[in-house]
């Protein structure tokens, strides 16, 4: 097991982040994407596109979600 688990629920989504007390919410869509779409709250924005370069702003030590 890899530990990932695919979600694709907003409200499942929203019971994890509950749960897990030490998680981060990395949302890799565009702004633009989050301005029309909408977000949840407590995210973290990094375009997919900048991932890469950015992976030091995300932490080693808590549970990443991804939207």
């Amino acid at each position: 097991d890899s530990g990932v688990k695919r979600v694709t629920d907003a409200d499942e989504i929203e019971q994890l982040l509950k749960k897990e007390s030490n998680a981060f919410f990395l949302d890799v869509r565009e702004p633009k994407e989050i301005e029309e779409l909408g977000s949840m709250k407590g995210y973290v924005n990094i375009p997919i596109g900048e991932l890469e370069r950015r992976m030091k702003e995300i932490p080693k030590d808590k549970t990443i979600i991804t939207a």
